[in-house]
Parts: C-alpha cells; structure tokens; sequence
C-alpha cells in the first residue's frame, strides 16, 4: 500500500476545507502546502477545482428551494453547467 506524499495530503485537506468552509482549515492548510513545497499557482488550482466541485450542490440546493417556493428552476442561472462534469468539461471532477 502507497502513502499519500506530504503535498497529495495538504491538497487533499485543502479541498475538504473548502468543501467545509472551514477557515482556520484554510489558515492552517495553505501555509502547510507552501512547507510542503506546493507553488501558489498549485495551489490556486486546487482551490479552484474545490469550489467547482462544492458550486454544483450548492446550486442544486438553491433549485430545490426555489421550486418548493413555486419558482421554476430561478435558482439556476442561464447559461450555468448544472453538473459537476458540465462544469469541468470531462470526466466529474477531473
């Protein structure tokens, strides 16, 4: 069995951070990737990979509420991917 190397570990607990909105996570988790020896620009992608992902459910939540209240699916913006692989073009999330 393989182990996570140092840098998988802190992108992985970037991306539950966001997942959590977890801002001391934040604060403590992408000082630790630049330790680990992630460049910004790696880390700016992981954090915008996870935003990407946590949009999609939050999205569905928002049309969920709208349709109880009567709307007809305003919660949705036109125009806006309405599933994870939509918005990544490929394959969820990757």
């Amino acid at each position: 069995m393989t182990t996570l190397t140092e840098r998988e570990r802190e992108l992985v607990a970037i991306g539950a951070a966001m997942a959590s909105n977890c801002i001391p996570c934040m604060e403590h988790h992408i000082p630790a990737a630049k330790k680990a020896g992630l460049s910004d620009a790696e880390i700016v992608e992981a954090v915008n990979l996870a935003d990407k992902v946590r949009q999609v459910p939050a999205r569905k939540v928002l049309e969920v509420a709208t349709a109880i209240l009567g709307g007809t699916g305003a919660g949705q913006d036109a125009g806006q991917p309405a599933s994870c692989a939509e918005t990544m073009r490929s394959a969820c999330c990757g």
